[in-house]
């Protein structure tokens, strides 16, 4: 997947973040296998950032272009498409089901490309240290906890592209090791690049940095 910035500033920013920001009003090509970390303070546009790419924000100005086509331009089916397969997500609010519980967060999802098998989930059920939490719900459970979720919820489809919205912010650095570790697992086999957001310019070595 290729996804092309062209000129795009949100509306609204202030002048003063578009002139800093090495994203808004430039042109930026993130393809392939691509890692790409996208770093700023709170309030910089991290969240307008991936919710451009994922369709789910309009109000900019300039092109987005997945795959040459104008994201502005997706019908809704064109839209569903491009989430159920190609385009993954942990979104900055996770977007669980309270009242479900956590295995039925994931198996909602899961159940539209039956990606994983269910050993298969319970193996990173335990890589992410959630064993035992199957049956609580999502809304018992700590911003952590559902964080990891939210993780495995994302890696039950297919994707060329996985967007992570500072998925991170609320686990310890040896969680977070881990998570990361996973998800990189994952997108070499699909051979998919990753795009993550986070405060920390130094998240990881070895990613493409972008300020945005």
């Amino acid at each position: 997947m290729e996804i092309k910035f062209s000129g795009v500033i949100p509306a609204p920013i202030p002048e003063k973040d578009i002139l800093q920001s090495e994203i808004w009003g430039r042109d930026i090509t993130f393809s392939g296998t691509d890692k790409t970390l996208i770093y700023a303070d709170s309030g910089k546009g991290k969240t307008t950032f991936i919710n451009i790419i994922y369709g789910s924000r309009k109000d900019f100005s300039g092109d987005v272009l997945i795959d040459g086509v104008n994201i502005k331009n997706f019908s809704l089916n064109q839209l569903s498409d491009l989430h159920k397969s190609r385009l993954s997500i942990v979104p900055q609010g996770l977007l669980l089901f309270p009242e479900l519980t956590m295995i039925e967060n994931i198996n909602i999802k899961n159940r539209l490309q039956n990606h994983l098998s269910q050993s298969r989930i319970a193996e990173m059920t335990e890589t992410l240290g959630l064993t035992g939490f199957e049956n609580r719900k999502a809304g018992r459970m700590s911003f952590g906890q559902r964080q990891r979720v939210a993780i495995i919820r994302a890696l039950c489809q297919s994707f060329e592209v996985i967007l992570l919205d500072e998925a991170f912010s609320h686990l310890d650095t040896t969680n977070t090791n881990i998570a990361w570790e996973l998800i990189m697992d994952e997108a070499e086999k699909q051979k998919a690049g990753i795009i993550l957001t986070s405060l920390k310019q130094d998240f990881e070595s070895g990613l493409n940095k972008l300020r945005v």
